[in-house]
């Protein structure tokens, strides 16, 4: 990967952990680490990988305007794709993800990373939905309720635009393409216009009633089992919070992780997640040490099966490379195609 992504999450890590530990007392911080009943763990783990396997019928959802895939096939190419995100800069877990599913299934890398995008738009609704349920009885600081209407914007537009581009591709993509040929430099419209057709192709799941209420459903099934996760790790400390300040917690810190960090989104994991704990009347030693402790029962177990999968599958490191490699053939490709015929989709 290229090493500016690195060092922009290394400074974005760095600053939300000087926020997280400003003013901590680690002499507390310890205790709540040594007292903490650990058995809790396990059935945690067990839990969120429900929530895995949900995240894999969601994905095969979306695949199957594509080709179908049986969910068994498909789960440890998620797992993959979400070990990626725990150890490489910039959710390149995506890219990972998508290679491994092109060179096993045969599907088009274009195609199922507008999937992806979709997957991430429908978790971010989710977590909006979260903070509106419960803003009334667990109410957020100031700062991070801007952050949240920041994205709640963010999230509505980009999905009412994609539903928009799947209902009505032919007559978008004029428009489209009529916009961006007047108002884009020459030499970016190719790049744009295959951009445009990739993600086109890939968002033909949203045309389907049936599978939008799948796709939402499972979304909310999905998050509100990693909420479970979240309250079994909580059985683990001397204190106790209502599940709807978890609900809260839950869609607070997965908006904060989508910010640029080092890979495992370490500082903008802990510092929303500590800050809504610490609005719940929760002491910072003990917010702290539970958020550090979930946060590695969320990153570890799958990113140690993630590298089990690689190892079944015969996938090196240097695939990585590899996936970014085919992503940048795609995207020439898709170039020389627009050269020919810009804006038009198949």
């Amino acid at each position: 990967m290229r090493s500016w992504k690195l060092w922009v999450g290394l400074g974005v890590s760095v600053v939300f952990l000087a926020i997280a530990l400003r003013g901590l007392d680690l002499r507390l911080f310890l205790q709540t680490l040594r007292t903490a009943n650990y058995w809790w763990l396990l059935p945690a783990v067990m839990v969120y990988f429900v929530g895995v396997w949900l995240r894999t019928l969601r994905w095969q959802v979306m695949l199957a305007h594509l080709v179908p895939i049986p969910a068994r096939r498909l789960f440890p190419v998620v797992v993959i794709g979400y070990m990626g995100n725990n150890v490489y800069p910039a959710r390149a877990g995506e890219v990972l993800r998508s290679y491994v599913l092109r060179r096993t299934e045969g599907v088009a890398m274009s195609a199922s990373l507008a999937t992806v995008v979709i997957e991430r738009i429908f978790d971010g609704l989710v977590m909006l939905l979260f903070i509106g349920i419960t803003l009334p009885f667990a109410p957020l600081p100031a700062g991070l309720q801007t952050v949240a209407l920041g994205f709640s914007l963010f999230f509505g537009v980009a999905m009412l635009i994609f539903m928009l581009l799947a209902a009505r591709p032919a007559r978008l993509s004029q428009s489209y393409a009529l916009v961006v040929n007047h108002l884009v430099p020459s030499g970016l419209r190719p790049k744009l216009h295959g951009l445009f057709d990739r993600f086109v192709i890939g968002l033909q799941s949203l045309r389907s009633p049936r599978d939008l209420v799948a796709m939402l459903g499972l979304s909310l099934l999905i998050w509100l089992i990693e909420t479970s996760t979240y309250w079994l790790v909580l059985q683990a400390f001397p204190f106790t919070v209502s599940f709807a300040v978890l609900m809260l917690m839950t869609a607070v810190v997965n908006l904060f992780t989508t910010i640029p960090s080092t890979p495992g989104y370490i500082g903008t994991f802990h510092v929303p997640g500590i800050a809504v704990l610490m609005q719940a009347g929760v002491t910072q030693a003990l917010a702290t040490g539970y958020t550090v402790v979930l946060h590695i029962a969320l990153w570890l177990p799958i990113t140690l099966l993630g590298a089990v999968y690689m190892l079944r599958k015969s996938i090196g490191w240097s695939d990585m490379e590899q996936a970014a490699r085919l992503k940048a053939e795609q995207e020439r490709s898709d170039r020389e195609r627009e050269d020919v015929a810009p804006g038009v989709v198949p």
